[in-house]
């Protein structure tokens, strides 16, 4: 059974910084692609970043190009998002996901089959 487990999430001024966690267990977390979405209230969930099974190939969308760090601990089963100079448009749930085997990661959630529960990031001005 795959389980995803966010953390880090919080309230932070606007130009902060946080990192969030995602702890995995069930399945050879080594793998597989791993993914960050997020939602905000009232809008649809959207892709933030994803990493490939062996941490090569990395993705983000443009609105936080230059600003959060993907990566990935296969020994610790946990991949990690790095967010720096905090927007209040970050503000949303974000979610980890688990992608396809032997992939070198996608922006399509349709290629995420596990999902975390959300861990909460609020950016304040």
């Amino acid at each position: 059974q795959v389980q995803l487990v966010e953390s880090g999430g919080g309230l932070v001024q606007a130009g902060g910084s946080l990192r969030l966690s995602c702890a995995a267990s069930g399945g050879t977390f080594s793998t597989y692609a791993m993914g960050w979405f997020r939602q905000a209230p009232g809008k649809e969930r959207e892709f933030v970043s994803a990493i490939g099974w062996r941490g090569r190939n990395i993705y983000y969308a443009e609105s936080v190009k230059g600003r959060f760090t993907i990566s990935r601990d296969n020994g610790k089963n946990t991949v990690y998002l790095q967010m720096n100079s905090l927007k209040p448009e970050d503000t949303a749930i974000y979610y980890c996901a688990r992608g396809r085997q032997f992939n070198s990661g996608s922006h399509d959630d349709s290629n995420y089959a596990y999902w975390g529960q959300g861990t909460q990031v609020t950016v304040s001005a």
